[in-house]
């Protein structure tokens, strides 16, 4: 449950102001079909971060025990440190707006979240919690609380939420995250 707790938590603050959302509101200004949009956020974040969560499993496979607190906590400060900076808008590649909302919104998400934060987290949060699922779950349920609600109420909203604050809330919250995933092993001794 933690995981996904804390995958639910971390993703949709860091989501808040990056690039994907930004993208969400761009297409959400350019179909109507609001739906295709939102299944199309849903499946590139599911096949996305089922990859990431994967990767970051095999990968704390690999390293050697006593290694990846220090690994995957370093790695979470530095996500956090790297929140605070704003993402700028990348143009969609016109060609891909042919394919219509689900089409265009399925390989925009997926390639925009190739070494995004929120890509980056999930392969972290894989790592640390050694299970690809509850991960999965969690930072796709984030992901879907980020993006929605940008679909749907669109610009209304960007102008509501204050993103600086937003990331750093996100920032602090990655640095918990990162702090306590070093620090625990030494206190279980």
């Amino acid at each position: 449950m933690e995981a996904l707790l804390t995958s639910i938590s971390t993703v949709a603050l860091a989501e808040m102001g990056d690039k994907t959302q930004l993208l969400a509101l761009f297409l959400a200004t350019r179909f109507s079909s609001k739906l295709s949009i939102v299944f199309g956020i849903l499946l590139a974040t599911l096949l996305n971060h089922a990859l990431s969560a994967w990767f970051g499993v095999e990968v704390a496979y690999w390293l050697p025990q006593d290694w990846i607190s220090w690994i995957v906590g370093l790695s979470f400060i530095l996500v956090g440190l790297w929140l605070l900076i704003p993402d700028k808008d990348e143009s969609a590649d016109r060609k891909v707006l042919k394919y219509g909302a689900f089409g265009a919104t399925l390989v925009l998400f997926f390639l925009a979240e190739i070494g995004d934060k929120t890509q980056i987290a999930t392969v972290l949060l894989g790592a640390h919690y050694g299970g690809v699922w509850m991960v999965l779950l969690g930072s796709t349920i984030g992901m879907m609380l980020a993006n929605v609600p940008v679909v749907c109420a669109g610009r209304w909203i960007i102008d509501k939420v204050n993103a600086k604050r937003t990331r750093q809330l996100a920032c602090l919250l990655f640095l918990i995250i990162g702090v306590v995933t070093m620090v625990s092993p030494l206190l279980a001794k």
